[in-house]
């Protein structure tokens, strides 16, 4: 199935202001899951870095047979790898596995090893950000886990949005979910989880730049910690 429905800014604006009333957090990710696989058909997509099954499960719902982008970076911990295969052989969704155009190694033989340590923005430019725009140029809307709980950054997140860097619609299903709905929906569907969360990994990215956080920390507080950076670039 394809579409030819126009993301615009006005589409988005009109969608939130539709589903944002909704309380319930599991109908209100299905109610939006729901419009933006049959407004975009073929032309939809949703992120998953891993950390658990929660999004592709809730599309898998939704959307049976989504694709489902993960951004494979070559830095990720065998565990996230792990619970990618996981969750792609257990729900029905289509993985999309992105990676860069170059290699670690080549990575390194261009800008020196170890680009993570020395200019983290760059790194993330390079095995995510520039990656996923060009997996996401084919598609009109694409999802993402964010949820507005995680961190001050992502407090004025909206259930759906303009993505106007990208010129798409973003939703964000998750939006209005706290951390003890997404326990709960984990626990009752036993939704796969990465098992890093087990030790202390709130926010899992890539291995060099994520460490466990502390009881009371901010969800986000072991990525790139002591580095002055919060965000990678996916959704700013």
């Amino acid at each position: 199935m394809t579409t030819a429905v126009r993301p615009t800014p006005e589409l988005a604006a009109e969608a939130d202001a539709r589903f944002e009333g909704i309380a319930d957090p599991v109908e209100q990710a299905l109610a939006v899951l729901r419009w933006a696989g049959e407004t975009f058909g073929d032309d939809f997509a949703v992120t998953s870095s891993m950390a658990d099954g929660l999004l592709a499960h809730l599309a898998s719902r939704a959307v049976p047979g989504v694709n489902v982008v993960f951004l494979d970076t070559g830095y990720h911990f065998a565990e996230t790898i792990g619970t990618r295969d996981w969750i792609s052989s257990v729900l029905p969704i289509t993985l999309v596995n992105v990676t860069p155009p170059r290699t670690v190694a080549e990575q390194d033989a261009e800008h020196g090893p170890a680009l993570h340590d020395r200019d983290p923005d760059l790194c993330c430019s390079l095995r995510k950000v520039q990656p996923l725009a060009t997996a996401l140029a084919g598609y009109a809307a694409w999802g993402s886990g964010v949820r507005r709980d995680e961190a001050a950054t992502r407090a004025g997140t909206r259930v759906v949005d303009w993505d106007a860097k990208r010129g798409m619609v973003k939703v964000n299903p998750l939006a209005a979910w706290t951390q003890d709905d997404v326990d709960a929906y984990i626990a009752e569907h036993q939704v796969p989880v990465n098992p890093l969360q087990e030790i202390g990994y709130a926010s899992i990215g890539c291995a060099p730049c994520t460490r466990p956080v502390a009881p009371g920390e901010d969800p986000r507080a072991g990525r790139w910690a002591g580095r002055g950076k919060t965000e990678c670039g996916l959704h700013l």
